[in-house]
């Protein structure tokens, strides 16, 4: 079942002509896919000969042979009536160029040097506002970028430190809206300050914690990686490499937030 390769086939049907796969429509688009598949298919099945791949020429199938794809549909029924999967929410890699989910496989992953960022989250009273005290939480993390979908904060059920605040409520900085403290044996106490957020839908360990805690999954992200209704009106419709998003004239209520150079 050979599979072409994504990007080339877009480069040359649809990128060139600025024409999605809505714009043809599901008829067209299979039609597309053929007529790539008559131009370059063979390649794979070519390498894998002069490789001297022993296998059963005749009984070569196409991803989108109409004999394979009916038997595929039939066997994910089967399996969901079986209770043996179940259809759901997931964390997918998503390609905003290419409108499609992307394979783990296809994706390159670099590690870099981050910065470990400290934001106070303002404990909230019955009306969801900040305490006339100013107490508040200090989550502790490496991935500020995620916090427009933050669901929760979340602390050690034995840290002694917060035990006393589980169940309460604090004050998303940021955003109109307040997100439960609560505990789960997934937090290292010893990291940062002992205090995490927690993203179901942008952070795969959260998306676990999230689905053992039954918290909802916010996506702050439109499908062409902007920011969606989710998140607070100055924010949205910015892109990661958009100069609002960058720019401190725009829109500055920092003063919850610090960061330092992170060693772990």
């Amino acid at each position: 079942m050979p599979a072409l390769p994504r990007k080339s086939w877009w480069n040359a049907n649809c990128k060139s002509k600025k024409v999605s796969r809505h714009d043809l429509g599901r008829k067209n688009f299979v039609s597309k896919v053929w007529e790539w598949k008559e131009k370059s298919g063979n390649t794979i099945t070519n390498q894998m000969r002069r490789m001297g791949d022993s296998v059963d020429w005749s009984r070569e199938y196409f991803t989108m042979d109409p004999k394979l794809s009916k038997t595929v549909t039939e066997t994910f029924v089967q399996l969901y009536e079986q209770g043996l999967i179940y259809r759901g929410k997931r964390l997918v890699n998503w390609d905003p160029v290419l409108q499609s989910a992307v394979s783990d496989l296809e994706v390159e992953s670099e590690e870099e040097d981050g910065f470990m960022w400290h934001i106070r989250y303002p404990l909230a009273d019955a009306n969801g506002q900040p305490l006339a005290d100013g107490s508040s939480l200090v989550v502790a993390t490496t991935r500020p970028e995620t916090m427009l979908g933050d669901v929760a904060a979340m602390v050690h059920p034995e840290d002694e430190r917060y035990m006393h605040l589980i169940g309460k409520q604090v004050v998303l900085p940021l955003c109109d809206r307040t997100i439960p403290v609560i505990a789960d044996d997934y937090v290292d106490k010893a990291f940062g300050t002992g205090v995490v957020k927690v993203t179901p839908a942008h952070d795969q360990n959260d998306y676990a914690v999230g689905q053992r805690n039954k918290l909802p999954m916010i996506c702050v992200l439109t499908l062409d990686a902007k920011i969606n209704e989710e998140a607070p009106r100055p924010t949205r419709g910015w892109t990661a490499l958009s100069p609002a998003s960058r720019s401190s004239k725009t829109w500055t209520p920092w003063a919850c937030w610090s960061k330092s150079k992170n060693t772990n």
